[in-house]
């Protein structure tokens, strides 16, 4: 499903303008004057075959209120990976519609195996499962929060069929602190393509994260800012 490694840039969009996690909620990012497709346009001209991109009031609020922005993301030269708490097989089929080629499963969802398992069997192949780690614990930051087991969970989740993986580093994300290698190196014994997110803040992280088995990885707030040279990152590393 995932190439050898991929650096994906994020972009996180609340109220139709970029913005970034905080531990207060989303908050606006000044970068190309907040508007989402100028970021976009710029990670496409910087080489990215694919864009992350979150709805983040669909994650927080519970209402996909952008997907006029993934919609014109996805009409540029490059894939969507959608995301944003998303839980339901509704919500996955607006985002495809949008034009999303793989949408993240959110982590509340892991709350119901069921009904998890039985997305997974319909729409497996274009699902990306996310796990969010917050000290060793899987805990979601959007409007249905969850407290998982870690390991117990990879396992009911490998074996549901999920083709690949997104662990995020919660207490890192919005930090530049280097990623969690021990928590990726963790989650790539389940035996799935992993990506990686949180506290990515330079090239040799991408190495770093390489070579502790993932198969790619989020930027976010160091390449919107521009602390992480994306074309620098993605011809180095793909």
């Amino acid at each position: 499903m995932l190439a050898v490694f991929e650096v994906i840039p994020a972009i996180d969009v609340s109220g139709g303008v970029l913005a970034t996690f905080t531990s207060a909620g989303p908050r606006p990012v000044e970068a190309f004057e907040g508007d989402p497709l100028a970021a976009a346009e710029a990670a496409v001209a910087a080489g990215a075959s694919w864009i992350h991109v979150v709805d983040m009031d669909l994650a927080f609020r519970g209402e996909a209120r952008n997907l006029e922005i993934v919609a014109a993301i996805a009409s540029l030269p490059v894939a969507v990976q959608a995301a944003g708490g998303v839980r339901t097989a509704d919500q996955v089929r607006d985002l495809s519609d949008a034009g999303a080629t793989r949408v993240v499963l959110g982590s509340a969802a892991l709350a119901d195996e069921a009904a998890t398992t039985a997305l997974l069997s319909v729409e497996g192949r274009r699902l990306v499962v996310g796990i969010e780690v917050d000290a060793g614990r899987i805990r979601s930051r959007g409007r249905d929060p969850v407290d998982l087991p870690l390991m117990e969970t990879l396992g009911w989740v490998v074996s549901a069929g999920a083709s690949a993986l997104l662990v995020t580093s919660v207490a890192r994300v919005g930090e530049r602190a280097g990623p969690d290698l021990e928590l990726v190196g963790r989650v790539v014994r389940a035996g799935r393509p992993v990506l990686a997110a949180g506290g990515i803040a330079s090239i040799a992280d991408l190495h770093d994260l390489r070579a502790a088995g993932a198969a790619g990885a989020i930027v976010g707030i160091a390449a919107l800012e521009g602390s992480l040279d994306l074309a620098d990152a993605i011809a180095e590393l793909t």
